[in-house]
């Protein structure tokens, strides 16, 4: 149990160090620039008064991809209690071969 603490400690520490920022980068100073400007045209740009049509769904469509989404949970809750089923069967055959022994 202790090496497992120790391997979760360290996982956790090396993912806080390994995402953290570097403390000792120098800061990033902007240039100073300077803009003349000789020629200044003003354009008139149109004014789009109807937005953008927006994607068009398809009540078909979407009932399919609901019942396919569906399904492939079921299917994946399906598994899962199968794979709990074994190790529960698993460690009830462990622990009667312990108390026999």
């Amino acid at each position: 149990m202790a090496k497992l603490r120790g391997l979760v400690l360290v996982g956790v520490l090396g993912a806080v160090l390994f995402t953290a920022s570097p403390a000792f980068a120098e800061p990033v100073r902007p240039a100073a620039v300077s803009v003349t400007v000789a020629h200044a045209s003003v354009a008139l740009v149109p004014v789009q008064t109807t937005p953008d049509p927006g994607p068009v769904l398809d009540p078909a469509q979407t009932d399919k991809a609901n019942t396919e989404k569906t399904k492939n949970k079921l299917i994946a809750g399906v598994v899962a209690v199968a794979l709990l089923g074994i190790v529960i069967w698993g460690r009830r055959i462990r622990s009667k071969k312990a108390k026999s022994s």
